[in-house]
């Protein structure tokens, strides 16, 4: 059974930072390329970064780029999210999944950045 599992999501201040986890079990975690993606309140969803199979080409979108900073391991099946100098726009829910999005959504984690 395919199952994603984001953690590490809290409310922080602007400025402030947090690490967000995702354990993943059921697939063969090294064949995929994966992203974290975001839903805002009222928003769709979107990809915030993405990381090759071999965790050698990195993708961020620009409004993260620079603050976010993908990583992965293979032997684990993880992936993380190391988020620096948060803002309130990065207030969201937070999802992994491959990337393009093949495999069932996890429950997500929550991030609220206060001003």
């Amino acid at each position: 059974q395919v199952q994603l599992v984001e953690s590490g999501g809290g409310l922080v201040q602007a400025g402030g930072s947090l690490r967000l986890s995702c354990a993943t079990s059921g697939i063969l975690f090294s064949r995929y390329d994966m992203g974290w993606y975001r839903q805002a309140p009222g928003k769709e969803r979107e990809l915030v970064a993405r990381i090759s199979s071999g965790g050698g080409t990195t993708f961020y979108v620009d409004s993260v780029a620079g603050r976010f900073t993908i990583s992965r391991n293979n032997g684990k099946k993880t992936t993380n999210l190391q988020m620096n100098s948060l803002k309130p726009e990065d207030t969201a829910v937070y999802y992994c999944n491959s990337h393009p999005t093949y495999l069932p959504w996890g429950q997500g984690t929550q991030v609220t950045v206060s001003s």
